[in-house]
């Protein structure tokens, strides 16, 4: 970056802040760099994520997302084969008048032959198609977002249960003022916030972009992690994926409610009529399933007008970047995410 040590807060301990700072010091190791989270890192959203890498996306933009991510991971996990990374295929199921669209959407899909098909998933609806999805993933995010900010902590300062209070930007920086009373001086800052995006001192520089909050809702699957195939359910914008470092399998459906508080959420647990609104797209794409589902997570994350993520600066000179609204795909997506929000600094802090 052009500056000699440039200064860098971001503000964020979850998945995508933290993959931020740490891409920011793979390229600019000279960089002065704070980690500031009103909690403890990894302890928002990302502790609820099923941490599942698929190379799937609605648009170019994110599929392109999407395989730089499983690149940057598949290096991650070579350097570091005792990350809690689990690798395993994907099956894709949709009606065969989904089957173009499903192609276009899901990258490297492989055919099955019938008896594939039977062994894979005997109780499959009729009428659906199934391909394989090589080279996918499960991640233990909270865990990765903690081995993250411990090796952080010997290049960076990880400042945890410390708030923002305010953010003055001016041309030449950004002075932002801390719940502890101090007051940090920065030439740039990322805010990272999760589904916090509406909420605190940025609110005013984020309302403009549209960015809503969603329940996100997946019930457990209490049945041995190693039995089974992992399911991807497009039509029905679902999943089926084992997590061996929990010792049971999650569902992931769609729940419609929006506009809600990631404090309600904190607070919240699975309700009685969301565990029927899962069982019955359970029992609509794995019917045997759904006497196994009665528990699971709750929480919520920010989803953008365009459903594809959102790395864009706010503000009048630049100095504040906002990475974040990744629609329910932080971790899947936060290395691609993280690479363009430090290409973005790098022009930025280089100008300057």
């Amino acid at each position: 970056m052009g500056m000699t040590t440039p200064c860098i807060v971001v503000v964020g301990g979850g998945i995508l802040g933290c993959t931020i700072a740490a891409r920011l010091l793979e390229r600019e190791p000279r960089a002065r760099l704070t980690l500031v989270d009103r909690g403890l890192v990894g302890a928002g959203a990302s502790m609820y994520s099923a941490g599942v890498h698929f190379p799937v996306g609605r648009s170019e933009r994110v599929r392109q997302l999407s395989a730089a991510s499983a690149d940057y991971y598949q290096t991650l996990r070579a350097r570091h084969p005792r990350l809690p990374m689990h690798g395993f295929d994907f099956f894709v199921a949709a009606g065969a008048v989904d089957a173009e669209e499903v192609r276009a959407r899901c990258a490297g899909l492989l055919p099955l032959s019938a008896e594939e098909k039977s062994r894979v998933a005997p109780d499959l609806p009729a009428g659906r198609e199934l391909w394989r999805m090589p080279d996918c993933h499960v991640t233990d995010v909270q865990r990765l977002a903690l081995w993250y900010a411990q090796r952080l902590r010997s290049r960076a300062e990880v400042l945890e249960g410390i708030g923002v209070e305010a953010l003055d930007e001016s041309a030449d920086g950004v002075r932002l003022t801390l719940s502890s009373g101090r007051e940090l001086a920065a030439d740039a800052v990322v805010l990272a916030p999760g589904p916090w995006v509406n909420e605190g001192c940025w609110s005013g520089l984020t309302a403009g972009l549209g960015v809503r909050v969603k329940k996100v809702v997946a019930l457990h699957i209490q049945r041995p992690a190693e039995e089974g195939a992992a399911l991807f359910f497009p039509a029905e914008d679902a999943f089926l994926a084992p997590l061996p470092h929990r010792g049971h399998w999650l569902f992931s459906y769609t729940c419609q409610q929006w506009d809600v508080s990631p404090e309600q959420c904190r607070q919240a647990w699975v309700e009685a009529r969301e565990i029927v609104e899962a069982r019955e797209t359970l029992k609509g794409v794995a019917p045997d399933l759904e006497s196994l589902a009665g528990s699971g997570r709750v929480f919520c994350d920010a989803y953008s007008p365009s459903r594809e993520p959102l790395a864009q600066y706010l503000g009048r000179h630049r100095r504040i970047l906002f990475a974040g609204a990744c629609n329910g795909s932080g971790y899947r997506l936060a290395p691609g995410v993280a690479a363009e929000a430090v290409a973005l600094l790098n022009h930025t802090l280089t100008m300057g």
